[in-house]
Parts: C-alpha cells; structure tokens; sequence
C-alpha cells in the first residue's frame, strides 16, 4: 500500500442514510415509479436500477428522509443478509434494513462498492445482538476505509468494472436465449401457434409462422380440434407428464464416494443454471446426470421458483442433491430441455403448488402429483427432432456463457483483495484483464 492511501471512516466520505418502509397505514404507498431497495434485491449486482417493489410519490413521501440518489452506496446492516453491497443506478428509497453512503467527496463510489463487498465477515463480526444481528447507523459510519488517490480508485474501479461488464453482458445473453426457449416451448406446446397460422393461412398474405421457423411449417397439422382439453391440434394427444418425462429414475452411486453436489441454495430461483457443484461424500439424496432437471418440491423453495437444468457435471459423471429435489428425466425422442422447459411452464407450477400436502412450513408435492399433469404433444417424433435441433443450440450457449462467467468472476474475484489493498499494481492487473 503506498504512502498516499489514506484511512478514512465512512461517514468520513459523505452522509449515512438509514432506509426506512412506509407505514402500512397509507394508502397507495406502493405500486409507483421510484425503486424500492431492500436486501432481496441485492443479488450480486453491482448496480440496481429495478426492483421487485416499487414506491409511488404517496410512499415517497411519507418516508423522504430516506431518499438516497443514483450513486449512493447501499449495504444490508440487518439479519442473515448483512454485508450484502450494490450501487444505486437511480434515485430510490430501501428498506431499514440497509444503511447506504451518499457520496459528496471526489472518492469513486465504485471503489467503495468494491471495498466494502469483500468485507461481509467484518461487517456481521461488529454487528450487535445475536437473534437479530444489526450494524447501526453510527456504528456503520464509524466503519474504517483506506483509499488511494481518487485517480487510483478509479483505475481500479475501472479494471473490475471491466469484468464485471463482461459478466453482465453474458448473463443477459443467457437471460434473452432461456426467454427465446421458453417462448418457442409456448408457442410449440401450449398455444400450439404454428397450427393456428396454419389454419388462419397467415403465411398465404406473408406473414411469418409464430415460434417456428418456416420451413419446417410442415411438421404441424393445418387446424384445431375439440378434446376434453379443449382445442388441440389435430393428430395430437393430451398425455401425462410420465409418458414423457421419467421422474425421479434411479442411478447408482455407492455410500461414501465423493461426487459432485448441488445444494437447494445452489438452485436458481430464474433461470437454468446452478451454482457450481462441490465433491462431497455420497450420504443420502437424490441423484442426477447431465441433461436432468432438478425441481425444488418443499415450500418455500418451490414457490420461489428454484428450478435447473444440469449441464454443469463433469462428462459420465452422477451428482447428487437435495432429497427434496424431483428428478425429471425425458424419455427419448423428447429431448432433455424440455423436461426443464415443462418444469418452468406456469401451468405445471401451479399444479404442483395446489398438490402440495403436509404440515404449515413443510409442504412438499410428490413427484406422482407433477407425473399427472396432462399436456398435449404430437404423436410423431419428427416434430421432437424439430424442437430439439431448435433448442439445444440454445442450451450450449447458456452454457458456454455460464462458463464464461465463472472464468470472469474468479479472475475478479482473485484481483480484488490484491487491488483494494495496493498489493497488486495496476499497469499489472491491467495487463491481465486485457484494459
């Protein structure tokens, strides 16, 4: 560290702003425009412009001393989440449960950002109580910092950013490809739109074929028909989930051998991808392969949508989980994604959410109640050839972006601590990530 870091304490940097949530009392505080911060939505990000609430001015005023604008640095004081950091990508309000900075010296609050994401077990080891640990107002803005030059903070804000840019960009490359699998899934198999462009002859006054592309139109029967279902395609049938899909097939892997494990936090609540595996011993729990869905079936976990697609296992390999994960494995010609597709469809959630059985805070549904639901599929395996030569291209990229962004994230991640503490140099770490 050179002799022109300098240690300051936070409130040292600006002004430390408590959140706050609008009294139940008022009506209409939600629902608006302006973010609404609270520790769920820090998932990593670096910067949070949306959120899963939102305030209207009603709301905004009743708790205007928590305003903080775009920029301020926000971190979780309160409960299990504490440590958790982010940026204000607009001006927003959070819940008390965070504590954030708002910046008026030349200090870049990226940097800040950076530091005080490494520091969550410093954070929570000076926290106060036990049962519902908290890192006050005071206490928080007397929490020390060390900061080079402004110009050096933001070089090394700039480096990290660099990755964490590259990371952003694939995860939204993955995020657009599962929305182009789900929308083709839908189109296909739920509102079977390539057979109602049939039967209308849209493609007649050149217009495209919804969710398919146009030469293989053929594939698809031309009208409707009446089923207990309702309309579905003609030569189509409605089926069970089980002639499709095995769920929960068997596969061996003796007690003690050390395989990879994915655990129910690994499970992402969006999208296919898992957080990496560890080894660890075979004890008891659900195994799977490659090309397997894990469907989290205990409440809360189900309701939150914790859902994967395995692609993340070494080739020929078995991994194991969570007893409380069903297995969905389709049977050929059906091609493995789309057991996860079917597992994402919000029909099929809702049906196994009202099949749900058990005692309050331990509801679970049973991998018969997920076999029943009905669902129409053509009879010939064409159609499954279509759908598969359509989607696991769509797949291999999700995965080949997911192993981009665990590169990216470790190399981050090793650079950090070496960055924030003047460790590593910075004409150094440039040369590494190639800025």
């Amino acid at each position: 560290m050179g002799s022109k870091w300098k240690k300051k304490t936070l409130d040292a940097l600006g002004r430390i702003v408590t959140g706050r949530t609008p009294p139940s009392t008022i009506v209409g505080a939600f629902g608006g425009s302006i973010p609404f911060v609270t520790p769920s939505d820090m998932d990593g990000t670096r910067i949070i412009s949306t959120t899963a609430r939102t305030l209207s001015a009603t709301g905004q005023s009743a708790v205007k001393n928590a305003f903080i604008p775009n920029n301020a640095v926000m971190v979780s004081c309160i409960g299990s989440n504490m440590g958790k950091a982010a940026i204000a990508g607009a001006n927003c309000i959070t819940n008390q449960q965070i504590n954030s900075i708002v910046i008026d010296t030349d200090d870049s609050p990226l940097f800040i950002y950076y530091n005080l994401s490494l520091r969550k077990s410093e954070i929570r080891g000076i926290a106060s109580g036990s049962a519902q640990p908290i890192l006050n107002k005071s206490a928080f803005g007397r929490l020390e910092i060390e900061l080079p030059p402004p110009e050096e903070q933001r070089a090394i804000a700039h480096i990290l950013s660099t990755l964490d840019d590259k990371i952003e960009l694939n995860r939204r490359q993955n995020e657009t490809l599962e929305a182009m699998a789900h929308a083709l899934f839908k189109a296909w198999f739920v509102d079977f739109e390539p057979v109602r462009a049939k039967q209308e002859r849209r493609w007649q006054h050149g217009l495209s074929l919804p969710g398919l592309p146009a030469h293989l139109y053929d594939l698809f029967p031309d009208r409707l028909v009446d089923s207990a279902l309702g309309e579905i395609p003609e030569g189509w049938e409605s089926v069970p989930a089980s002639r499709l899909v095995e769920f929960n097939p068997s596969l061996p892997l003796r007690k003690g051998t050390k395989a990879p494990y994915i655990e129910m936090a690994a499970l992402p609540t969006s999208g296919s991808w898992p957080e990496p595996p560890v080894l660890r011993p075979f004890g008891s729990g659900m195994r799977f392969r490659n090309g397997d869905t894990l469907l989290a079936r205990i409440t809360p976990c189900l309701e939150n949508g914790k859902t994967a697609f395995v692609q993340c296992l070494p080739d020929n390999t078995v991994g194991w989980g969570s007893t409380e994960y069903i297995v969905m494995r389709p049977k050929a010609p059906v091609p493995p994604e789309f057991g996860y597709l079917l597992a994402r469809d919000a029909a099929f959630r809702e049906q196994a959410i009202r099949s749900m059985t058990g005692t309050s805070g331990r509801q679970r549904v049973q991998a018969d109640s997920v076999a029943g639901f009905k669902l129409t599929v053509p009879k010939h395996e064409a159609v499954w050839g279509a759908f598969s030569h359509v989607v696991t291209p769509v797949f291999m990229s999700i995965k080949k972006n997911a192993e981009a962004i665990a590169t990216l994230a470790q190399l981050r991640d090793t650079l950090l601590p070496k960055l924030i503490s003047g460790e590593l140099h910075i004409p150094d770490a440039e040369c590494k990530v190639g800025v």
